[in-house]
């Protein structure tokens, strides 16, 4: 089959969706790919994957009508020259647009991946009534003929229900985020030295940078060797945003330490006992907590959809209440008080990352139910899947 991969970022063909790619191609198919950004190395990865590349044109950021109808158009120009079998859509506007582009080419298999429903449907965007209705309603359209909507966690399907983007007829099936290549990220060992907490993910104010650097503040008066590493991409064109003066104050003030961008992020997960994620953004399930759980890393994160799926309150990290800079220090407070607690989490958070999370599982469920599986993976799954129901 032919199969087309819609994107808002050339980079997350290869972060997100490389294992998923590649194991189209294994499976047989072919694979086109398509972003609004063309970055040379992505391109090349792709081509030795075999699988070609288009750019289409999107604001990320932006709401302007024309932009947003530039983008409509040329998904229904690459879907009636490509006539595909299956097209594949992930984040908003590949998942809108794509979906309308589907349909009015006449494409009947597509298939949504709702990785977090985003920054409309969070608390911070509970004062824009009107844009979450607008939203919704432009959701609805996209999703409206597809074959299946993948969510990440337990949340979505009700929430999606709830702001009318879909109908209780629909299907919807929750599958374990993105997944984690588990042989990539190794488990590691514990460093020596400081009690050090790592936050990775966009430097926006809904992710709780702001309440990571309250809590470093907080825990400092009684841990004052301890250590707060922050990593993340700026996002000055994002609403919520953190200004570059509000991280050059953090750090002259000496509550965190701002790490370079990078593509591996082992090495800074490695330096880390624990890993940090306050987020009050209305998440799918984020990756970089199942990165930091294979890696063999408890985590804090917030008792919130998408962060809190994969934790187990007490066995593999703790959950504190959104915007809560008080309630964090005192879970970060708990580790330094318990640093025997740290190796224990840490392996239950790898054991947990290996049986439920691994991206080989993930993308068997997805190419399965896309009907993307060749005969020997469905044999292979369904062998798997009886031994999994003898053992339980």
């Amino acid at each position: 089959m032919k199969v087309i991969i819609l994107s808002s970022l050339s980079w997350s063909l290869v972060n997100f969706r490389g294992a998923l790619i590649q194991r189209m191609r294994a499976e047989g198919h072919e694979v086109i790919a398509a972003a609004p950004d063309g970055e040379p190395a992505v391109i090349e990865t792709l081509e030795k994957w075999g699988v070609a590349f288009h750019l289409t044109p999107m604001a990320r950021a932006g709401t302007g009508i024309v932009a947003d109808l530039r983008t409509l158009l040329c998904y229904r120009r690459l879907l009636k020259q490509e006539r595909p079998d299956v097209v594949v859509a992930y984040t908003q506007k590949p998942i809108i647009y794509g979906g309308i582009a589907a349909r009015l080419a006449g494409v009947s298999s597509f298939f949504p991946i709702m990785s977090g429903l985003g920054y409309v449907f969070s608390s911070e965007a509970d004062g824009r009534p009107l844009l979450r209705r607008v939203v919704s309603r432009l959701y609805r359209t996209g999703v409206r003929r597809a074959k299946c909507l993948f969510v990440f966690n337990s949340d979505d399907r009700s929430d999606m229900l709830d702001n009318g983007i879909i109908d209780p007829r629909q299907r919807v099936l929750q599958v374990p985020g993105s997944g984690v290549d588990t042989r990539h990220y190794a488990e590691q060992p514990l460093p020596d030295g400081p009690l050090t907490f790592l936050m990775m993910g966009r430097l926006m104010r809904d992710k709780g940078v702001a309440e990571f650097a309250e809590a470093a503040r907080e825990l400092r008066e009684f841990v004052p060797d301890s250590r707060f590493l922050l990593l993340g991409r700026p996002e000055t064109e994002n609403p919520t945003g953190i200004p570059a003066e509000a991280l050059s104050a953090w750090q002259a003030e000496g509550l965190i330490t701002l790490l370079p961008e990078t593509r591996d992020v082992r090495p800074v997960l490695g330096s880390a006992h624990v890993f940090v994620l306050p987020s009050f953004y209305r998440e799918g399930l984020p990756r970089t907590i199942l990165e930091a759980l294979s890696t063999g890393r408890p985590v804090i994160t917030t008792d919130m959809p998408g962060c809190r799926e994969p934790i187990v309150q007490g066995v593999n990290g703790l959950l504190v209440p959104p915007r809560d800079a008080g309630a964090l220090a005192a879970a970060m407070r708990s580790f330094a008080d318990h640093r025997d607690c740290i190796a224990v989490m840490g392996k239950a958070g790898r054991e947990l990352a290996v049986r439920i999370y691994d991206v080989d599982k993930v993308n068997l469920m997805l190419l399965q139910a896309m009907g993307l599986l060749g005969a020997a993976s469905k044999q292979s799954h369904h062998s798997a899947s009886n031994l999994a129901a003898v053992a339980a």
